[in-house]
């Protein structure tokens, strides 16, 4: 992953001890090297120590940032001591950033309470919390009410944040590609464009006939196929699988990069049923798996909001994410349910792909037209499960987010498959049937429920359901 840039702001009262704001800027270096995070903030020549404390320094402050706010992902607030709560919030305030904030509070040494060493920022960093809120600034908080910059769980509480730093700037500037009309028969993939877009998130569109159009109008021995062809054979097995349907799916993987690049878009929402194998004479999981897995999320059926949810996932975890159904119960075990699509989830998910047909699509579009589907298990692992929604009728984008497990119960089924055990399943499912929510689910084989759910609520201003909290 690239580099995060984090503005910094070291709040003091000048009554503390000077060496408290000297030794937390060396601690500052020293984690931010290790975690490769590019540092914005004052040096000790703009203001006393390069801390803020006063509104001339909060105006520095603000300044700073301002001059770097295109690169600035967010804000780690540092409190050696008890800080400055106006200073804080006001360089804050002037800087209009609009980024994550972090708030980290070092603790006091039962052994150092005299004046020599006391640090009162436990009492310190409720004030400046205190303070965001009524600025209306939203912010985040470590784990613990204290903790030193150089800790093990200060660590985990910064990556935690660089997530969700990274959701928040990725979704906020996010570019979409619907690629054909959403299936007829699937009232369920409906969304509001123009919510998404006044959460930054832009849509452009294509439509079929014309992706069909410039795939037919590249030769069989043009070079990019002979490379996509190749591409795909090393990426999941085709033994199986007739040349011209490689071929196909090859130009298809095509002609979609190159309109991807061509619009400057991170993910895709195709129509992957019924006009992609009445038209075309394949299907396009197996690409639509390998841009996932390139960290490129693909959805099914036009289904924008469930990419959406796909790219939050892979920006929280930094791995690739998947559109899934909640498809089955598992028998009667009331906490676990089979998750299933016809075959294009990423291989991360499928370490034993295999590329074939879509069985169900067959039936009716004639399974010599489906040769793209993808086949595999996901084995026992962990699980993040979310899902992005637009609610026309009260204009707003709800969500909801929760964790679980795939497990290795027996699954004698087809296509990509899981099963997943979630707890107090039933009445996650109340929950999405009452409101509404959409039978798509996006997952992701790792834990990252809060990262998502701090990002969306507090940063992005979006309805946010954590199951299981």
């Amino acid at each position: 992953m690239s580099a995060i840039t984090l503005g910094v702001i070291v709040g003091n009262r000048d009554f503390f001890p000077d060496p408290l704001i000297t030794e937390a800027r060396k601690d500052l270096a020293q984690v931010f090297a290790a975690a490769n995070i590019e540092a914005v903030m004052l040096d000790e020549t703009q203001t006393k120590l390069g801390a803020v404390e006063t509104w001339e320094h909060a105006q520095r402050c603000a300044a700073l940032f301002r001059a770097h706010r295109d690169k600035l992902d967010g804000v780690l607030v540092c409190l050696p001591n008890f800080g400055d709560e106006k200073g804080v919030a006001e360089a804050l305030k002037l800087a209009e950033l609009n980024v994550p904030v972090l708030v980290q509070a070092y603790p006091d040494d039962l052994n150092q309470l005299g004046v020599e060493r006391r640090r009162d920022a436990f009492c310190g960093k409720i004030s400046v919390c205190n303070n965001l809120r009524q600025y209306g600034i939203p912010f985040s908080l470590t784990d613990l009410h204290t903790v030193p910059l150089l800790a093990a769980d200060f660590q985990a509480d910064l990556q935690r944040f660089l997530a969700v730093c990274r959701v928040v700037r990725g979704l906020r500037k996010a570019r979409i590609g619907a690629v054909g009309a959403r299936p007829n028969a699937f009232n369920t993939t409906r969304y509001s464009e123009k919510l998404l877009q006044a959460a930054g998130i832009s849509v452009s569109t294509i439509d079929l006939s014309d992706i069909f159009g410039r795939a037919d109008r590249v030769a069989d021995d043009d070079a990019r196929v002979r490379d996509k062809v190749r591409s795909i054979q090393a990426y999941a097995s085709t033994t199986g699988v007739p040349g011209q349907s490689l071929s196909r799916m090859a130009k298809l993987g095509v002609v979609l990069g190159e309109w991807m690049e061509q619009n400057g878009l991170q993910a895709t929402a195709i129509q992957c049923w019924s006009s992609m194998q009445q038209n075309f004479g394949v299907n396009c999981c197996t690409i639509m798996s390998m841009m996932s897995e390139n960290l490129m999320p693909s959805a099914c059926e036009v289904d924008v909001t469930g990419v959406v949810t796909m790219y939050a996932l892979q920006l929280a975890s930094g791995g690739p994410s998947a559109l899934v159904d909640w498809n089955n119960n598992y028998g009667k075990d009331p906490n676990k349910c089979v998750l299933f699509h016809c075959g294009n989830w990423a291989k991360t998910f499928l370490p034993d792909a295999q590329v074939g047909t879509a069985p169900i699509l067959g039936t009716t579009l004639g399974e010599e037209n489906t040769y793209g589907a993808l086949s595999g298990r996901t084995p026992a692992g962990p699980l993040t499960y979310a899902r992005v929604s637009t609610d026309d009728r009260s204009g707003r984008i709800r969500a909801y987010v929760g964790e679980g497990s795939f497990t290795q119960d027996p699954l004698a089924t087809f296509g990509s498959r899981a099963v997943a055990e979630v707890p107090r399943l039933q009445q996650l499912m109340q929950y999405i049937c009452r409101n509404g929510f959409e039978h798509h689910a996006a997952m992701s084989s790792s834990h990252c429920a809060g990262v998502v759910e701090e990002a969306l609520g507090p940063y992005l201003g979006w309805d946010v359901y954590r199951h299981g909290a």
